[in-house]
């Protein structure tokens, strides 16, 4: 098979495994002139071309999400580690590329798959030099020694953790083991990480499928605060379910549309604003309500909390107002902390506070800068 060919059915087949903190976009890949470049977009709004590829379609998984699931008949191919990395280093040196992203199907014996890929990482780095950004993807069941090879030459390590619960995950795959497979492969990472500062200084993330399973929005929301809170994934990469040809779930229903990224704002809330799980409005079924940001619904169920004098207001009060983020949340508690006393709402916006969604919530000098209506 002609090298060009393969990189397309490879790099195709891998676009399902998000490294955006957004939903899935096809469009962040390029076209087919330049199969494998994926343009991940960081929580800052940067845009990063990735060479995103698999290393190997073959897999004996049975995940029924997944084009590559071992029941699928199709022609199995792999790349060895001078192919890929002769592609890698043309897409780099032409600038197509500024970084790695390699994950691979899993042909049995998970620390083979992992072979090839940490060896793909050990070459580029040894070898070529490349000193640039690698995100190798861990195989569920990969052994201790080879995750550890792997995080002494990765920039970011992950395992897709798919479910938020067991049985979530049992609807899913019968051929993994959630709390042996994956639980246990994010807890050795986790251990390391914290004994060895210096490996994988991007850390490690994961990836959980959304709406493919009977799981409520409640139980991804529970899993993504335990992640931050155990293993310091501070955010869990939230894919919205695809239902693909010739997968067992091909007639599956996709999600609503706005989901994921009310999921989203709600895990930023959960792990970078201070709020509790049983802060976030669900409905009676566990599910998030998406006709709203989940920060200001909040804050709508909460008249008593408002409003806030942003003179006076700590910081924790600061980040409750619809409209405040951390930065802008900061930068109004340092500017106080100089003697500066705010008085118009232009002040507030040239600190980035988005003014005509905080505006109900707040008072400057004690007076309420206008009303909530309803």
């Amino acid at each position: 098979m002609m090298e060009i060919e393969k990189l397309r059915i490879l790099g195709e087949a891998s676009q399902y495994d998000l490294c955006n903190y957004v939903s899935l976009n096809k469009e962040n890949f390029t076209s087919v002139n330049l199969p494998g470049i994926y343009h991940a977009r960081t929580q800052g709004g940067c845009q990063v071309p990735l060479f995103k590829v698999l290393m190997s379609n073959h897999c004996t998984s049975d995940c029924n999400y997944c084009i590559n699931h071992c029941h699928n008949r199709f022609n199995r191919i792999e790349f060895s580690p001078e192919e890929l990395i002769s592609v890698f280093l043309h897409y780099y040196q032409n600038h197509y590329a500024e970084g790695l992203f390699l994950s691979s199907g899993m042909p049995g014996d998970a620390d083979v798959a992992m072979e090839n890929m940490v060896e793909v990482a050990r070459k580029l780095r040894l070898e070529y030099e490349y000193q640039g950004y690698i995100h190798l993807k861990v195989i569920p069941g990969a052994s201790y020694d080879m995750i550890k090879r792997a995080m002494n030459l990765a920039d970011r390590v992950s395992v897709n953790l798919e479910s938020a619960t067991e049985s979530g995950f049992q609807e899913l795959t019968s051929t993994k083991d959630y709390h042996n497979d994956v639980l246990r492969r994010m807890k050795w990472i986790g251990r390391l990480k914290k004994r060895h500062p210096e490996m994988v200084p991007s850390g490690q993330s994961t990836q959980i499928i959304v709406g493919a399973n009977n799981e409520t929005d409640q139980d991804v929301l529970k899993r993504a605060q335990w992640l931050h809170k155990h293993l310091n994934i501070n955010l869990s990469y939230l894919s919205p379910f695809e239902p693909l040809k010739e997968t067992p779930l091909s007639d599956h229903t996709k999600p609503e549309e706005k989901r994921t990224p009310r999921l989203y704002q709600a895990q930023f809330l959960l792990n970078s604003y201070g709020f509790s799980l049983n802060e976030i409005i669900l409905d009676d079924d566990g599910f998030i309500l998406l006709n709203e940001d989940p920060k200001l619904l909040w804050a709508k169920s909460h008249p008593e909390e408002f409003p806030v004098e942003v003179n006076e207001a700590s910081f924790k009060q600061l980040m409750r107002i619809p409209g405040v983020g951390k930065k802008s949340a900061q930068r109004i508690t340092d500017a106080r902390r100089k003697g500066v006393k705010f008085n118009k709402m232009e002040e507030l916006k040239n600190l980035g506070v988005v003014t005509k969604r905080a505006e109900p919530f707040i008072q400057l000098n004690h007076a309420r800068q206008t009303t909530l209506s309803f």
